[in-house]
């Protein structure tokens, strides 16, 4: 998408851009192991649905560790070898890393300029991401130039009300988006969604 759309960026509106994959090595249960550890937030305690107690077996709480890579780590890595504009920068997950971003930008704003969070798994934990948009909201200035996308499928159930939800606590407060994709489920949602994100934080 990044490599076609910004020859026509007059018309898709895309500009240039460079993107950085973050990935997890191993198979599917490593992969899993890793998302849950790195994308959710340190607790006291735990809470799961009925449908998702087993999830319990796995370690949770590393998305402070995983945030401390990005910013003194990655970001520089990437400096050393692309030219960044430090202003113009955007962090985007989809289902728990997709919390993950919800979280970043609850908890450390400045750290990017633009969020996008595709089908984030806003039901963590009892739905502890709502407390930290209640914090988010008490410090955050309503001129902030900070930027939020949220996608979500018509066809995910229960996270389409939860993404509403957060959605209704944000908005107007910030600039804050919500698209609901039409006949998309968790599977199919990120492409066709990933232009009209990559829009939204490439565009002023």
């Amino acid at each position: 998408m990044i490599r076609l759309q910004p020859k026509r960026a007059a018309k898709t509106f895309i500009d240039s851009a460079i993107v950085v994959g973050i990935g997890h090595p191993g198979d599917d249960e490593a992969v899993s192991k890793r998302r849950f550890y790195e994308f959710t937030a340190p607790a006291d305690t735990y809470i799961y649905p009925e449908r998702l107690k087993r999830f319990g077996k796995k370690e949770h709480g590393g998305a402070e560790r995983l945030m401390k890579f990005i910013q003194f780590e990655l970001k520089p890595e990437n400096e050393k070898h692309c030219s960044v504009d430090q202003q113009k920068q955007a962090l985007f997950g989809h289902s728990l890393s997709g919390l993950f971003t919800l979280w970043a930008l609850f908890t450390q704003p400045k750290a990017f300029q633009t969020y996008l969070a595709i089908s984030p798994s806003i039901w963590w934990n009892d739905h502890e991401l709502y407390h930290y948009a209640d914090e988010f909201l008490q410090k955050t200035n309503k001129q902030s130039d900070v930027k939020l996308f949220i996608a979500v499928g018509e066809h995910e159930a229960f996270m389409v009300n939860d993404a509403k939800q957060l959605f209704s606590q944000l908005e107007g407060d910030f600039n804050c988006s919500l698209y609901i994709a039409p006949e998309e489920n968790h599977a199919s949602v990120v492409p066709t969604t990933i232009s009209r994100a990559f829009r939204f934080a490439l565009t002023r």
